[in-house]
């Protein structure tokens, strides 16, 4: 058996989403399992080393994994020829700079998003890569979840005819820290520290339509800060600077509207955290993280308004579920492996920093269009 020993520096792993999804959930799992298969006799064995600020969050996290090696100074791993991929999940005001730096000691890049605080930075990070002859890659886990997966497939297969619009639905409440202690880190809440749900999550909604629905070719947002004080960590209370909600509709290639809301000030009532719905000429769909429910032309109800009678039609009944056609991994884990794969043996993986910076422009195209009340057009970034 070959095996490809291939360092990783794992830079802001103590993170909630670094923790949870790129180390226990992705490279644990990868470890446990015997790397990654790359042949019949070849396989990639990732050898980590957990890079942070605070040497006791690290040493609880070598404890969790199983993970043995650990270090505060990045420089020294970056100067470690062992280490050949510099991976970044640091909050996205530190970004560009560590990517830099790990580009500079002619390391692979693979980083979470947003990519960088603007399109110019974000754009750069791709051409220095490229430049270097360094293979680059950003998280894009929505494209692997298995709902999503099962729409994408219903597309391919031509379920929906032409499709019409996409409406998508994100959020849950986050709680402020007064009385129930919140569920996500204060930065997200400052502008300063370069928090904001519309940095956040336009960087996600233009991948899952770019490469699902169809290329973005404009954007109007509206965004607000509807909760005006919240709780940090260590108890005190801080005003928030940063939009707490989006509410953005995108015009695609095909004449497609799409509308999504995103909002860490809502409460659910809905199948999941997200939910798209697709409509088109033929059919339409609901998609969750995990389900997929379709209803075809021939098998939808046809409702008259009468608000003066009790609804006759059970609207849920009229959605048959789409089955499980494949086993689905954990979508952060099924990207890391294609990545490594990309790395060690040059398999195909368009999911470049170039995609980073364009979910970067749509993010700042999504704040511009706030502030000037208007429809702007999202023109192509080129390598």
């Amino acid at each position: 058996m070959k095996e490809h020993k291939i360092g990783i520096i794992m830079n802001g792993v103590t993170g909630r989403m670094g923790t949870h999804q790129h180390l226990m959930r992705s490279m644990v799992e990868i470890i446990k399992q015997g790397g990654v298969k790359t042949g019949q006799n070849e396989t990639i064995l990732p050898d980590p080393v957990l890079v942070g600020r605070n040497e006791e969050k690290l040493e609880k996290l070598c404890r969790l994994s199983g993970i043995e090696k650990m270090s505060t100074d990045l420089e020294s791993t970056l100067a470690d020829s062992d280490n050949t991929i510099y991976f970044d999940a640091q909050t996205t005001g530190r970004r560009y700079e560590s990517v830099r730096q790990a580009v500079k000691a002619g390391k692979h890049i693979y980083c979470e998003k947003p990519t960088a605080i603007t399109t110019k930075d974000a754009l750069e990070l791709y051409t220095i890569c490229q430049e270097a002859g360094l293979k680059n890659g950003v998280v894009q886990d929505k494209l692997w979840l298995p709902g999503i997966m099962k729409l994408k497939r219903l597309i391919d297969t031509g379920f929906f005819g032409r499709i019409l619009s996409v409406r998508g639905e994100f959020g849950y409440w986050v709680f402020e820290g007064h009385s129930v202690p919140a569920q996500r880190p204060s930065w997200n809440y400052k502008k300063e520290a370069s928090g904001g749900i519309i940095m956040d999550m336009l960087c996600h909604w233009r991948y899952v339509l770019d490469h699902v629905f169809g290329k973005v070719k404009a954007v109007s947002c509206l965004g607000a800060t509807h909760i005006k004080e919240r709780v940090d960590e260590q108890g005190n209370p801080y005003t928030c600077t940063a939009d707490d909600a989006a509410y953005s509709t995108f015009l695609l290639e095909g004449d497609i509207i799409a509308h999504f809301n995103a909002s860490w000030t809502v409460r659910v009532r809905r199948d999941d955290l997200l939910t798209l719905q697709v409509d088109g000429t033929n059919g339409s769909a609901v998609a969750g993280l995990r389900d997929c429910y379709t209803q075809h032309y021939g098998n939808t109800p046809k409702p008259v308004w009468n608000p003066d009678i009790e609804q006759p039609i059970r609207f849920f009944d009229h959605w048959l579920p789409v089955p499980n056609q494949e086993v689905y991994d954990n979508a952060f884990k099924a990207q890391w492996e294609l990545f490594l794969k990309h790395v060690v043996t040059d398999e195909p993986f368009p999911w470049t920093l170039l995609e980073g910076a364009k979910g970067v422009q749509l993010a700042e195209k999504g704040l511009e269009s706030w502030e000037k009340k208007a429809w702007l057009d999202v023109t192509p970034l080129h390598e």
